[in-house]
């Protein structure tokens, strides 16, 4: 019953959002959920939760660290987001005054979607059955893009538009893909084979192997594209710039770990096929393709939320290239992932302080930050360094244990274009604090 309480108490929190009148009422639901969501997962980790509905619902090792990321990051949003919305509000409705704790849309809307979009990604972590996973996969968007909405302004229109258009493209193929799948699955056996990872590994030997790498491409492609991988990440850079700090977090740490999980889901059904050489090629490809990318568009970077938002471009084109190496690289993508959800959503937290104060979005309209923002000055300067992989930092660790796997499976390109990726992408980070800091003084051409 866990598993059920912890997906439906943030969902049915969500829905009491949309009709409560008072917004005091809305934000201590939001903190108390928080709460009860991180004190399920942590009692998931002492005691492992039944699977459920035949297996469809389920946590293994694999779902329980993503849904440790989701509900660490949900909690630090939540807290972040009560002094957000107390900041941002009043100024939404020429109406609305501050000392005013009745109904506000603009509220009710942030804070239902806000929670509905953790009961949607808590359900992702869960999902055993593809076809679930396929719908957890779309709830997610759908419960997040009005949060990207929220500032009603046309570049927020604009990506939220992208975001939808393109990711239900994605989720499409997605959904292709897990049609091949039920095809790979209805093949040897009569009967055929329940859509669930576990029965899916365990009778591996029945299924239908050219179907299964027809899947696994439509797959990677479909939630490849909510993932951000290029060249399907176009939405990305603009819904991550767009949307209010407290959800870009949300979206960089939390729901790009959940499309990621999704591919890993496929992998493992892959790996018991024996077809698992043919899903880390393509993986290698499209990471090392996305960390090309990356590096070439946040080199001329001067809006510091979308070099965050390259940045994460950069980050899952490196989970993916770890996959795609397996064993150590396997373990190192994993790390990576952790390492990368707490220190981006940080960002993206100290992002939206320092927008806050400013106003502005661009690195060389900053003065004075560490006088007036001392402790958000530090606060970035550290996640910068962090998230291009310097020691002693968590990333570090990671990225050093991917680089390792490409030397030692023999994947020398791989390990090259990663080391000159992450020196340029460190340079460019190093030239970001200094313009931020106004060591050095950025002239921009009329």
């Amino acid at each position: 019953m866990m598993i059920l309480a912890i997906i439906l108490i943030p969902a049915c929190a969500g829905l009491a959002s949309f009709v409560t009148r008072q917004n005091i009422v809305r934000r201590i639901v939001l903190i108390v959920t928080a709460i009860m969501h991180l004190a399920l997962t942590a009692a998931m980790w002492l005691q492992g939760p039944d699977p459920i509905m035949n297996g469809w619902l389920q946590l293994d090792a694999l779902g329980l660290v993503f849904l440790s990321i989701v509900s660490c990051l949900f909690m630090a949003a939540a807290v972040y987001g009560v002094s957000y919305l107390a900041r941002e509000l009043p100024g939404t409705r020429p109406d609305f005054q501050e000392s005013d704790l009745f109904v506000n849309e603009p509220e009710a809307v942030f804070i239902g979607c806000l929670l509905l979009f953790l009961s949607t990604m808590t359900l992702v972590t869960c999902s055993h059955n593809f076809v679930v996973l396929w719908v957890a996969v779309e709830a997610t968007t759908l419960s997040s893009a009005p949060l990207i909405y929220f500032h009603r302004h046309h570049r927020s229109l604009e990506a939220t538009w992208k975001y939808l258009l393109i990711c239900s493209v994605g989720i499409a193929l997605a959904l292709l893909g897990t049609f091949f799948l039920a095809f790979a699955a209805a093949g040897k056996e009569a009967g055929g084979v329940p859509l669930v990872v576990g029965e899916l590994i365990a009778r591996a030997s029945s299924l239908r192997l050219p179907f299964i790498k027809v899947a696994f491409l439509f797959m990677l492609v479909g939630y490849g594209t909510k993932m951000g991988l290029a060249p399907m990440h176009s939405w990305l850079p603009d819904a991550h710039s767009e949307a209010p700090s407290v959800v870009s977090a949300l979206l960089s740490g939390a729901l790009l770990n959940c499309a990621f999980l999704g591919i890993l889901r496929v992998v493992q059904v892959l790996n018991g096929a024996g077809a698992g050489d043919f899903a880390r090629d393509l993986l290698l490809v499209f990471g090392l393709l996305s960390v090309v990318v990356a590096t070439v568009f946040i080199v001329a970077q001067l809006d510091f939320k979308r070099m965050l938002a390259y940045s994460s471009i950069e980050h899952m084109g490196i989970l993916a290239v770890g996959v795609g190496l397996g064993g150590l690289g396997s373990f190192g993508a994993l790390l990576h992932a952790v390492n990368h959800s707490l220190a981006k959503g940080m960002l993206f937290l100290v992002a939206g302080n320092i927008l806050a104060r400013y106003h502005t979005k661009s690195i060389q309209m900053i003065t004075g930050v560490s006088h007036e923002l001392p402790v958000s000055a530090m606060l970035w300067m550290a996640g910068l360094v962090a998230i291009t992989g310097t020691p002693p930092f968590g990333l570090f660790q990671s990225e050093l244990t991917i680089i390792r796997a490409a030397f030692d499976s023999g994947h020398l390109l791989a390990a090259v274009v990663l080391l000159a990726a992450l020196g340029i992408i460190t340079a460019v980070c190093l030239f970001s604090i200094a313009a931020f800091f106004k060591l050095i003084k950025i002239e921009v051409a009329d």
